[in-house]
């Protein structure tokens, strides 16, 4: 894989971590039972069989990417990838497909503005830290938008953990596509190089 000019990151999932915090708050909410313990994924096939299906699993997400946000992991090992680019000057772009208001929540807390304050706190901002301008932040309303978008900005590698992003037939072939795999035991072939953790991710982009 080439050096990258200037990397895209997916923002929820990718680089923000919600397993603890769909956990709690789906057990808060009473849609899993006390004792669940299990993935996002596992979370949401849970509640999404359960008696609110997937409206109950739509409220819930709405929750944990507004009112919780505060609640969110930066997830292992992105510190150090983003340190790593800030130290060779190369450039950082997030470009997340996220709605402004959650589906079905009633206290309509921008969620564009909770991932923010969250990327805030987190020092993505700040020049000792992470040093990326807040200007390369984009939440784009669809995926059609977001791949639009790394389009636009000129990405030479993009991070995501959707597979279906990179299988999109509008995502561009020059862009070095690379699949966040976590917890996947047989990670998934296609058209990226598919990496189980943010360690194995800094490899095969920053060398």
């Amino acid at each position: 894989m080439p050096p990258p000019a200037h990397i895209g990151l997916d923002f929820d999932n990718t680089v923000a971590g919600y397993d603890r915090v769909f956990l709690e708050a789906g057990r808060e909410a009473g849609l899993l039972p006390d004792a669940f313990i299990g993935t996002k994924k596992e979370i949401r096939d849970a509640i999404r069989s359960g008696p609110e299906g997937d409206i109950g699993w739509q409220r819930l997400q709405g929750q944990v990417y507004g009112k919780l946000m505060s609640r969110a992991a930066l997830i292992e090992g992105v510190a150090e990838f983003l340190i790593q680019c800030r130290e060779r000057g190369v450039p950082v772009s997030v470009i997340s497909h996220k709605t402004e208001f959650g589906h079905f929540d009633s206290e309509r807390i921008n969620l564009h503005q909770a991932a923010r304050r969250w990327m805030t706190e987190h020092g993505f901002f700040d020049a000792e830290r992470f040093a990326i301008p807040e200007e390369r932040v984009h939440f784009e309303p669809d995926r059609a938008g977001k791949i639009a978008r790394i389009c636009e900005v000129g990405c030479s590698h993009f991070i995501d953990d959707l597979a279906e992003v990179f299988h999109d037939p509008s995502f561009p072939e020059d862009v070095d596509a690379i699949l966040f795999a976590a917890g996947e035991d047989e990670p998934p072939e296609g058209p990226f190089a598919a990496c189980r953790d943010w360690n194995e991710i800094s490899h095969v982009v920053l060398g």
